[in-house]
């Protein structure tokens, strides 16, 4: 959905001459209604057949991006106008900033009300959850709603800050990315896959010089932690807080005393 929201936003902003910003909110209204509609149509399968389903229309999308090419200037990449008048790099610092804590807050209230206690209750356990009155389908969707939502805004800045828009930002590259943030990060937690940026984002800096090769150790180090953590950095920070030994009052009291 980043790529829907980064195209959305150029493609009004170089063609129809729209301020940048309207552009960034009409991209990430337009990849929220199409995670809406995608949602409701495969959110009912599950397992491997939904992730196909996903797989599925990122490559549509990525083919449909390559040749539109009068619409979206292919792999040459779409040129686009910045946020600001003046191109500032430190400005734009600011602004992924505050975004980035937009979010944040808006995620923190969310998982924090009762409509967070449902995302929390179907990713839990389903059948449990729908007992109790929980609408399982609708929650699922307006969660895929909400992240294609963000995904379009995350897009649309990313897009004019690069000047360039191509098809490497609706990648399978990127998303890969993305979604190892959040296994090495810890899935199912608010501070996890912050960890996982910041873990992710350091190793990318140390393992650049190796080309195209990060890919692969990005998949591997979250195939691992998959596997022998998987709750992610967190969890491992958890539980070696629980198994830290626990100094009680007893314990302090002086030898001889």
């Amino acid at each position: 959905m980043a790529g829907i929201g980064a195209y959305a936003s150029g493609i009004l902003a170089a063609k129809a001459g729209v301020n940048p910003w309207i552009g960034v909110c009409a991209g990430t209204v337009l990849a929220a209604l199409i995670g809406l509609g995608l949602g409701a149509l495969c959110l009912k399968m599950g397992g491997i057949y939904l992730s196909l389903t996903t797989l599925a229309f990122s490559q549509i999308l990525h083919i449909i991006i390559v040749n539109e090419y009068d619409l979206t200037r292919g792999t040459m990449g779409l040129q686009v106008p910045a946020l600001m008048a003046e191109y500032d790099k430190l400005t734009y610092y600011y602004i992924m900033l505050a975004a980035a804590a937009l979010i944040l807050v808006i995620l923190h209230r969310m998982i924090h009300s009762n409509l967070g206690l449902n995302f929390r209750a179907v990713q839990n356990d389903e059948p449990a959850a729908r007992s109790l009155g929980v609408r399982v389908l609708q929650v699922r969707v307006l969660a895929f709603t909400v992240a294609s939502a963000m995904a379009g805004f995350a897009g649309g800045l990313y897009g004019h800050y690069l000047m360039l828009i191509t098809p490497e930002i609706p990648s399978l590259d990127l998303q890969f990315y993305v979604l190892a943030m959040t296994v090495i990060g810890g899935m199912g937690s608010f501070v996890g896959p912050i960890i996982g940026a910041f873990a992710l984002n350091l190793l990318a800096e140390k393992i650049r010089d190796y080309g195209e090769i990060h890919v692969l150790v990005f998949g591997l180090i979250a195939l691992v932690i998959a596997r022998f953590a998987p709750n992610g950095l967190l969890g491992l920070w958890k539980g070696f807080r629980v198994m830290r030994p626990r100094h009680t009052a007893k314990d302090r009291v002086l030898p001889g005393s």
